[in-house]
């Protein structure tokens, strides 16, 4: 029998850990659903995990719980188009501009600041650069050794170059 979906929000309020996790887990296949019609196919993944945190972190200040369902679309919808904003904003400039500071530097300059950018990672990060992009593994391998989803690996090497190229521009 499954749980009234209020139920869970009143038990999440009252710091009830199963429920929060019950409640992920009854929302995760709607927010997925709504994700697939409001964003780019390789974004459905990372929107949903990211609403995810954000449905963890904020459920419990829900006042009613009768409009978790709209909020829970409004969250997905948002995170849609923060993450296609921020493939955009990656433009032609920003690769110029990296291109022009990488002719300009010494490779000793270079192994320098691409150490301090790889230092400044999150431990998850850091090691998934390291094992995919030093080590070469390929998806599967990093993804057996991390004991990880594939979408998960995918999201965090993605986000970790990311990072990495906004410190190396000083962004």
């Amino acid at each position: 029998m499954a749980v009234d979906r209020s139920q869970l929000i009143q038990g999440v309020k009252r710091g009830d850990a199963l429920a929060l996790d019950q409640l992920l887990v009854e929302c995760r296949g709607d927010a997925r659903r709504y994700a697939l019609r409001h964003c780019a196919t390789s974004e459905v993944d990372d929107a949903v995990q990211e609403t995810l945190l954000i449905v963890a972190r904020h459920v419990s200040s829900l006042k009613a719980a009768a409009s978790f369902a709209g909020w829970l679309f409004t969250v997905v919808r948002r995170e849609c188009q923060r993450l296609s904003r921020k493939i955009f904003a990656h433009e032609e400039l920003e690769d110029e501009r990296l291109e022009a500071w990488l002719a300009s530097s010494s490779t000793a300059e270079l192994r320098a600041e691409l150490a301090c950018a790889l230092e400044s990672l999150p431990a998850q990060y850091l090691e998934i650069v390291l094992l995919r992009d030093f080590e070469e593994l390929t998806m599967s391998e990093i993804v057996d050794r991390l004991d990880i989803p594939l979408a998960a690996a995918k999201s965090r090497l993605r986000r970790a170059r990311a990072l990495i190229r906004d410190y190396l521009l000083g962004g």
